[in-house]
């Protein structure tokens, strides 16, 4: 008996060996997640049958326990490199089914989609058109590489002062060529719907007291004239929605303007100081390429592009399992759901159980620190020693048995 609990102890060693080989090997494998070894002794008659005296047959490896301790969070600056501080998985899926892993390497394939180094695909919530996203299907995260289309403009807006002690032009009618037909100017850019630039001016022209006229040219060509009122305190009275419209001439590249184009004037005003031209904004833009890519820390992925224009791509799906130690290795520092760890329970990052996703970053191994490794490897190697070392003594001893038999 003693041959074979010396045999078992050497086996169950040697399974101590492996583990620990195996954990050390990945200490520098993103998201890798270490295993410890469970024995128990066995014993050669059952329960029933054991007695005070009854002795083990040895021991044997009745499991492999995973440690899902978090690992180091270590920078990358990859702007699609992420990892998750606290609870949770990423969900890929690479065609079969999802998959869920710790390892937040990833990068875009050649369709835009983003991959995992054997091209499964990330999963997230999709946005909607109302806002939000919807968690009740999962997809593809996929990167817009066309460009962001342009959109025309239909709002300028001003925030100017125009001086309440300017004179009336003496010099009719207007015309932009003539500065003395007009008081003041200020200039913007405008765009077309393919996102063309044009130049386009305001003209200010008093008409009386507390009365104005802004004209509108774009390119040269008039939009239209359309008259301003204000108070005895400098604040505008007309038109009562601060919104004067125009009328713009087309483009002839093809392209359009929006039938008419709305000037809102609501803060400007007429007070005794001198023209202030103030902010002039509008809400049309050229085309956009994709620039960048930031990633919240609850997984919300915002496409930047180069118009300044910004666009909501999807949330990232995290899941979670009741039972860890239920989930089945599968390689690729990947998991699958069995029934022992039980559905997969799915969600966002920062919202109850789940941990917050860290963009620019990955977690390392939980055994990047071999010290504890080395430290269980010694112990395995000299467990590894004593039994073979009792192999050799149990030998010796059958041989002095044997020898003593031969002699009788």
């Amino acid at each position: 008996m003693a041959l074979n609990q010396a045999l078992s102890g050497i086996n169950a060693a040697q399974d101590q060996l492996n583990i620990i080989s195996n954990n050390i090997a990945n200490a520098g494998t993103v998201g890798f997640k270490g295993s410890t070894g469970q024995f128990a002794e066995v014993y050669a008659v059952t329960g029933l049958n054991l007695s005070s005296v009854t002795v083990g047959s040895g021991a044997e490896l009745t499991g492999v326990a995973q440690q899902f301790s978090q690992g180091d969070l270590e920078t990358t600056n990859g702007s699609l490199d992420m990892a998750l501080s606290g609870n949770g998985f990423f969900i890929v899926n690479n065609g079969s089914g999802n998959q869920y892993t710790r390892d937040g390497a990833f990068h875009e394939n050649a369709a835009g989609n983003v991959v995992t180094a054997d091209g499964a695909y990330l999963q997230v919530y999709p946005p909607t058109t109302a806002g939000g996203f919807n968690t009740s299907t999962l997809t593809n995260l996929q990167l817009n590489t066309a460009q962001s289309a342009a959109t025309a403009t239909s709002t300028i807006t001003v925030s100017s002062n125009l001086p309440a002690g300017a004179t009336v032009p003496t010099t009719t009618p207007f015309n932009p060529s003539d500065p003395t037909t007009y008081n003041d100017a200020s200039t913007l850019t405008v765009y077309d719907s393919q996102g063309g630039s044009h130049a386009a001016t305001v003209y200010y022209v008093k008409t009386g007291n507390n009365t104005w006229n802004a004209n509108l040219y774009i390119d040269g060509n008039s939009a239209g004239t359309s008259a301003m009122t204000f108070s005895s305190a400098g604040a505008l009275t007309t038109p009562a929605n601060g919104n004067l419209t125009f009328t713009p001439v087309q483009p002839t590249n093809g392209a359009t303007f929006p039938a008419a184009m709305t000037l809102n004037v609501t803060n400007t005003t007429q007070f005794g100081t001198a023209y202030a031209p103030g902010t002039i904004n509008q809400n049309g833009y050229q085309a956009g390429v994709l620039e960048n890519v930031t990633i919240g820390n609850d997984g919300i992925v915002t496409a930047i592009y180069s118009n300044n224009q910004t666009s909501q791509l999807g949330q990232i799906a995290v899941a979670n399992f009741a039972n860890l130690q239920g989930l089945q290795q599968i390689g690729n520092n990947r998991w699958a759901a069995t029934q022992s760890s039980g559905t997969a329970v799915l969600g966002t990052a920062s919202v109850g159980q789940f941990g917050n996703i860290e963009q620019g970053q990955l977690e390392t191994s939980n055994t990047s620190d071999t010290t504890a490794q080395l430290v269980n490897m010694i112990q395995a190697q000299q467990d590894y020693q004593a039994n073979s070392q009792m192999l050799g003594t149990v030998n010796s001893l059958s041989q002095t048995l044997f020898q003593a038999v031969s002699r009788g």
